[in-house]
Order: C-alpha cells, then structure tokens, then sequence
C-alpha cells in the first residue's frame, strides 16, 4: 500500500533541498502513480504544492516552537514539519491528532526514531496555537508581507520599490490562490462552442474567459473537475492547447496576416508557435527554434498533436546570428528566458531559486538574444519582446534600451501585465515595429 505522506515528502526532498523543479517533480509522481484514486493525488498535489507554497511562512511558525531554528534540522525532519504544519493550518479536513501521529510514524520510517518525540512535541504545540503572530506592517513591511505571503524579502522590496503598496498585496494575493488550468481552442480544428460541448461530454467543467484588455481573445477557456488531462480525447486530439491567458495575448499583438513568415527564437515547448500557426490558416510558415533536442522535440510533439502543416521546429542558439534568417522574417517572436516572477503559482519553488543576481545575468542575456534576433526582421515587420516575469529590469529597462540602441526600430505598443486572482500570470509583452529609419 502506498503512503501517500511519505511520495510528499519524497517531493519536498527532491524540490526544496535537491534543487529539481516543483512541477516536474510532482508531475513525475503523479505519472508514476496513476492508480492511485482521484483524492489520493488531490492530496498529493494539494500538500506538495502548498507546502512549497508557504514555506517562508512555515519556517516562520516552526521557528517559534522549536529549540532548533529550521535550518539547522536535518532534512527529512525540516520538511516532515513543514508538510504537518502545513495540514494543521491550511487543511481543516486532516485531524491534528492524525497530521502528529502520521508525522511521527513517518519519522520513525524513515530512521530517525529518537527525534520522533521532538517531531510530536513541536507538532502539538503548534495545532494547540495555530494562529501566527507576524510583524508590524506599518513597521515592518517588508518582513510583514514577506511572511504572510512567503513571498522572499528581496523580491518584497523591489515590487513595493517599483510599484508600491497597492499593487504588491494585489500581485502577492494572486500568487497566494491557485492557478485556474486556461485553455485555448485550436480554431483549426473546432469552434468555440463546440469544444465546449466536447468537454461538456467528457463531463469536464468549462468557463469562458472574457478578458478586457484582449476582447478578441474570446476562444479561451477555464477548465477543472478532471482527473488527468492525457485521458481526455479532446487534449490528444489536438481540440485545444493548455496555456496562460497573459501567454496568449502574445499572437494576438503579433497579429499575423495570411502569408507571413514567422521564427520563434525561444519557442519550446510551442504554445505561442502553434498559435501563430493556427492563425495563420494553413499559410505562411512558423520556424519554431530553440537550442536543444529535447525542446525541439516538445515542439514538434505539439505541432504534431495540433496537425500544424505550415510550421517547423529547428535546432537553433538564439545568441547565435543565423546568416540564412537576415531580414527574413514579417515576424520574430522573442519570448526570452527570464526571471519567472510572473509564473510563481504554476512554478512555486522558482521564488526560491532566484537572487537579484541570478535576475541580472538574466537581463543581460535577454539584451544578447535581442540585439541577435532583431536582425531577422523584414523592413516594416514586427518583434515580439515578451517574459514572464514582473521586473523593471528584464523588461521596461530593456525594451528602452533596445530602442536606444535599434534606432530604426519604433515602440507600438508596451503592457506589463499582473496576475490577477482569477486568471491570468504575470507577463510582459512589447511590439516593436521596424520602420527602416535609422
């Protein structure tokens, strides 16, 4: 018999102390234990996702009832409590006395018996007191919402710096609730409303998404109430493809005409590429790059899936200046690595493997690829600049630097968008139009 507590905290190991990202990891147990009923991997995924969640928080309350500080604990018990002290606050559902007991078993497992009765005695402690004592706001602002959000200080900082109060609560109680699963309808295929009575029939539960600030997204959907999206016909049939409402808008400002010849310098896993494609009705072509086999090998697994004739994956280094791509291109899709900040519901633990350095060598990159890929513009065609990330640097900061440097380059349009506690990631999207002036 599986003990489900004990895959979570395999999943807390891997992620918080091995350094491995927090949804292929999940994903990969989830895969591996498919038999498990629909609650088993509800809870799974639920305490997993949650634990890394609030993890600052967490250390924060374990810290007041323990002798040892949390990062002094071995790992296995740091990470046992965390996941406890996660049930006892957030999981009304779980007895306390079940959370301790199951702690302590697991303790035992997994060979540390004589710290059990410490696991116990911390345990009860807090579910005895499970209301957190956090710093003075008006005081300490940084510490207060870097705790009640498990947000890292110095991200805290730099949001209140670049956008103040108002926003930052805003953009930290977004990434506090969970992310909706938004889809898209491939119009190629299935109009709107018939896919949504495919899910209907696959008793998927499906909401149209009306998004003010793109009226002509109107073929996306929020969808819940399923178990494992690889066993709904309407996924491997190509009806739709899961992706962000703020990533969508991204084909939306590129605005494609029949005929265009699109690249997409960092396309993997080809969301945006198979968009354009699809956009483009059978003309045109998109040239879907990015730099290793295995990425390239998503994309064409995704332009396979979504019966994408008019598009292509390559094999190509978007810092390396392709001769044969010199203004080739009506279109340039640049969607460049980034910080992340803007994706932290769907990738918590990337909050935690970001420093201000780490966001800098990033910045610089980004202006690397661009002065690159720029090249490949047609006269009169567009760059897409976008990242998924809330960051003056990598964004605002960059795009007027390019502009500096690109003269023959416009700036059309410019939106940094934030989560919102409904939908939507935070993105950044910039449309340059190359005008042939220097």
């Amino acid at each position: 018999m599986v003990n489900t507590r004990e895959l979570i905290l395999g999943i807390l190991l891997e992620v918080m102390e091995e350094g491995n990202y927090s949804h292929l990891v999940i994903r990969s147990v989830l895969d591996k234990y498919q038999y498990l009923e629909k609650q088993e991997r509800a809870f799974i995924t639920r305490v997993a996702e949650g634990t890394i969640q609030t993890a600052i928080e967490l250390d924060y309350v374990i810290n007041q009832y323990s002798k040892i500080k949390v990062k002094k604990m071995k790992p296995v018990i740091r990470n046992l409590l965390r996941m406890s002290v996660y049930q006892i606050k957030y999981m009304d559902a779980v007895p306390d006395s079940a959370v301790c007991n199951e702690a302590v078993k697991l303790a035992k497992k997994k060979g540390f018996s004589s710290l059990s009765g410490f696991v116990n005695g911390v345990l009860r402690n807090i579910s005895r007191n499970p209301q957190t004592q956090l710093p003075d706001m008006e005081h300490f602002p940084v510490e207060y919402y870097s705790i009640k959000y498990s947000m890292p200080e110095w991200i805290v900082e730099q949001w209140l710096s670049d956008y103040g109060i108002p926003v930052l609560k805003e953009t930290l109680e977004a990434f506090s609730k969970e992310a909706p699963i938004t889809v898209r309808t491939n119009l190629e295929k299935i109009t709107p409303d018939a896919l949504e009575e495919r899910f209907h029939a696959e008793r998927v539960k499906a909401e149209k998404i009306q998004v003010a600030e793109c009226p002509s997204l109107d073929y996306a959907f929020a969808i819940s109430g399923f178990d494992y999206l690889n066993a709904l016909p309407s996924f491997t049939e190509g009806l739709f493809y899961v992706q962000d409402i703020s990533s969508m808008m991204v084909a939306e400002y590129a605005a494609p005409k029949e005929g265009d010849y699109i690249i997409d310098v960092c396309a993997a896993p080809g969301g945006k590429s198979t968009h354009l494609a699809e956009k483009l009705h059978g003309s045109g072509m998109v040239e879907a790059r990015d730099l290793t086999e295995y990425k390239v090998g998503l994309i064409e697994e995704n332009r396979k899936r979504h019966a994408c004739t008019n598009m292509k994956a390559v094999l190509m280094d978007a810092t390396v200046f392709d001769e044969a791509s010199s203004g080739k291109a009506d279109i340039v899709i640049a969607d460049l690595p980034c910080s992340g900040l803007g994706v932290l519901r769907k990738k918590t633990d990337i909050k935690y493997k970001m420093t201000p350095e780490k966001a800098a060598s990033l910045a610089d990159l980004q202006k690397n690829m661009l002065d690159t890929v720029c090249g490949y513009v047609k006269e009169h065609g567009t760059l897409i600049y976008s990242t998924c990330t809330i960051n003056r640097k990598e964004n605002e900061e960059n795009a007027a630097w390019f502009l500096n440097r690109h003269k023959e380059f416009k700036l059309e349009e410019m939106k940094q968008i934030f989560p919102k506690q409904d939908l939507g990631d935070g993105f950044f999207i910039a449309k340059f139009i190359k005008s042939g002036e220097q």
